[in-house]
């Protein structure tokens, strides 16, 4: 009786493995994925956040490095780098085709519905396929989020798309064209709708059920001035979604009012004439640029936040590294201090969505910034699933010395999001395989 005893145990445990081992098995299968991912993702990150609050942690520049920038800053020029290192892609080229000369504007009409976009309900972790698969649909593309998905985000744990992965999805993967472009505003919005384009716009999002500021992209597909009111399909909420003008304005500026426009390239002529001076990329970034120094005289707080942040990225854009540090550093200080003012309402995920800091720091020798920027966001998170941010951290760490630590790094990114060009390419010229 005795003897059999261990045997039972044995026999228990392995029976114990093989239901765990079948459980992972399951849960990884795609269609059980897609209903608890979020599930257990949610559990995780109610966890993290519980034993260490994100709100209450803050990233502070070098101070000696800050005070330096600004006192100098006004005796400084733009200096780009003609050199840079190979990192994650920025806006969508120019067209090849030259606008010409504008017309006079012709009067909008008071209200536009574009009918034609299939509405998709995001999965898990996937709002920026799902919106650029109803983005697609109205020029008659049959796919939905999932080959998008597939495309931009290898690891659908993967926290963010970019705008230009999926420009790039358009370019390689469609018969369509797309542009990237910033610094938009409500009046081009309507122009693009009334000439019956569809535009999709990235902005913040707060809402029940989430935990604080997060990134969101959504579809406009209509206005109506009589209501002052812009018609998106939301992926998370609902088709056909009212939102104010005021409202869709406030959230864009979270993202320096981003917009991508999917064409057929027979009609490039009819978007380029709509953009005007904005199909010069240097011109757009200047007026972004320009856009958020006006912006940061008569906003206070949060808003404020970010129209230092959309200043920093503009600058960076225009590799005005110097100028765009100035302008982060500047941001990073609001940030401190709506901490303690507002935390509840405080944007600390922003690095999960934008790297422009990183880009700044880096070219202007701020390595250690560099590295407690990544490392304040990598440990804020449930789970580092930001390829980007591993990128950065690799790079300020080669520039440092630590070459093994780089490299370690960058096979983090590729985990993050496999056969990503940009660590691929960093890993070869340090001669380490992924």
């Amino acid at each position: 009786m005795f003897k059999s005893r261990p045997l039972f145990l044995a026999g228990l445990f392995l029976l114990l493995g093989l239901c765990i081992l079948m459980g992972a098995f399951i849960y990884r299968l795609p269609p059980v994925y897609e209903r608890l991912g979020w599930r257990v993702s949610q559990w995780r990150a109610q966890l993290q956040y519980a034993l260490s609050p994100p709100g209450e942690a803050v990233f502070t520049p070098n101070p000696t490095i800050a005070a330096m920038f600004q006192e100098t800053m006004a005796a400084l020029s733009p200096t780009p780098n003609p050199n840079p290192p190979s990192a994650t892609p920025g806006p969508s080229a120019t067209p090849s085709v030259t606008p010409t000369q504008t017309p006079e504007p012709t009067p909008l009409p008071g209200s536009v519905r574009l009918n034609g976009v299939r509405h998709e309900y995001q999965k898990w972790n996937n709002c920026g396929p799902a919106n650029l698969a109803m983005a697609l649909s109205y020029w008659d593309w049959q796919g939905d989020q999932r080959p998008i998905a597939a495309f931009v985000k290898p690891n659908p744990r993967d926290k963010n798309v970019m705008p230009y992965e999926m420009a790039a999805y358009v370019e390689e993967a469609t018969n369509l064209s797309v542009l990237v472009r910033v610094g938009g505003d409500l009046g081009l919005l309507k122009s693009f709708l009334a000439a019956g384009f569809p535009v999709m716009v990235e902005k913040g999002f707060e809402g029940p059920g989430f935990d604080g500021w997060m990134g969101h992209y959504e579809v406009v597909t209509g206005y109506d001035d009589s209501k002052e009111q812009f018609t998106v399909q939301d992926s998370y909420i609902m088709p056909d979604l009212p939102i104010a003008y005021e409202d869709l304005e406030r959230y864009w500026r979270h993202f320096n009012y981003t917009y991508l426009v999917i064409y057929p390239p027979a009609r490039e002529e009819e978007v380029l004439q709509l953009l005007g001076p904005h199909v010069d990329e240097t011109y757009n970034m200047e007026y972004a640029a320009q856009k958020a120094s006006d912006e940061i005289f008569r906003l206070s707080g949060r808003e404020q936040f970010f129209a230092w942040f959309n200043r920093g990225t503009s600058l960076m854009r225009l590799q005005d590294y110097g100028g765009a540090a100035a302008a982060y550093d500047q941001a990073f200080q609001i940030d401190a201090q709506l901490a303690i003012t507002d935390p509840e309402h405080r944007p600390w995920r922003i690095l999960w969505y934008q790297t422009g800091p990183y880009w700044a720091y880096y070219y202007t020798g701020r390595y250690y910034d560099v590295l407690s920027l990544t490392n304040f966001t990598l440990e804020n998170m449930s789970e580092p699933a930001v390829e980007e941010s591993f990128y950065w951290r690799a790079l300020a760490k080669e520039a440092l010395g630590d070459v093994s630590g780089a490299i370690e790094d960058l096979r983090k990114a590729l985990k993050w999001h496999p056969d990503w060009i940009p660590a691929l390419q960093q890993l070869d010229r340090l001669g380490a395989t992924p």
